[in-house]
């Protein structure tokens, strides 16, 4: 294995704390992955990754080499990139990541499209609503929606998605139509956790200006996007969502929406990516293929 290749590997190693699972991801068998980082200690004279039965850590050296090898494979994916004159000969695999409502609705559907015009990359798509660490797990571009909350990463602006109050007819016969906020004391939320048993939310509302929340209880809480969605049309209770979201439903009668003098704070979306100097030019046509997706999405 060239010099090259084996930094591929410590870099897929590190991103991954693995040993197996970077073999899996590279499609090699784990034995080869274990020589390759090896022998690139060998050559360096300096150890770059601690080994333990239950995890793989960089040391200080591999910490500073890990960053080093970003760098200089994102500028070799460059160089090999430029003399070519049409976008179609873009190669390489990308990992991106982001919420699973976005990913459903958005990029799965339009993805064939960027395939077509792009056959050379493959990419791992990767739609969940938890969190996850672009740097450790190896993404080259996240999707996030929300207050940003992560460091070191660069972020793009995409927009703001408008929130609206929802509910289906079978609650709202049930429990009747809120016409103000002290009616929400009669009534219940779906409520939204990242993590079950984690605090629920609130019912939340601008007011002048200002965020301000109102508690509300629930019957039923949730940690998906898609549990979200599916329980109010269930007629479980009163769901804040984004109005792109909910929009068919809305559309169709199969939701209808509520105290809209009252809506959250309009959230907004970002595109985040590892801090590098140069990025690789698939990277970057797929950023701005999606940015184009996003907005046409958001202004619909």
């Amino acid at each position: 294995m060239d010099k090259l290749d084996a930094m591929q590997v410590f870099v897929r190693v590190a991103e991954l704390a693995s040993f197996t699972q970077a073999a899996d991801s590279l499609g090699l068998p784990k034995g080869s992955i274990s020589n390759a980082v090896t022998q690139l200690e060998a050559r360096l004279g300096a150890r770059l990754l601690h080994r333990t039965t239950r995890k793989v850590q960089l040391t200080q050296d591999g910490q500073r080499f890990y960053e080093r090898c970003k760098d200089l494979l994102a500028e070799v994916d460059e160089v090999e990139s430029l003399f070519q004159q049409t976008e179609t000969l873009l190669r390489g695999r990308l990992r991106v990541d982001m919420p699973l409502n976005m990913a459903h609705n958005l990029v799965i559907p339009q993805l064939p499209e960027f395939m077509q015009r792009h056959p050379g990359i493959e990419i791992e798509l990767s739609s969940t609503d938890r969190r996850v660490d672009p740097i450790s797990e190896g993404f080259d571009c996240v999707v996030r929606v929300g207050v940003l909350t992560e460091s070191g990463l660069v972020a793009r602006h995409l927009g703001t998605l408008e929130m609206v109050n929802c509910a289906s007819p079978a609650y709202i016969r049930q429990y009747g139509m809120p016409m103000a906020l002290e009616d929400l004391a009669a009534h219940y939320m779906v409520h939204y956790v990242s993590v079950l048993g984690a605090k629920p939310s609130a019912f939340e509302y601008l007011e002048a200006g200002v965020s301000r929340h109102c508690l509300v209880p629930a019957r039923v809480t949730v940690n998906n996007s898609t549990a979200y969605s599916m329980a109010c049309l269930a007629g479980l209770g009163i769901i804040q969502v984004p109005l792109v979201a909910v929009r068919a439903y809305l559309q169709r009668g199969e939701l209808l929406e509520l105290l809209p003098e009252f809506k959250p704070e309009p959230m907004p979306v970002s595109l985040l990516y590892p801090h590098r100097r140069h990025l690789s030019r698939r990277l970057l046509a797929f950023m701005e293929w999606l940015t184009q997706k996003v907005h046409a999405y958001m202004a619909a």
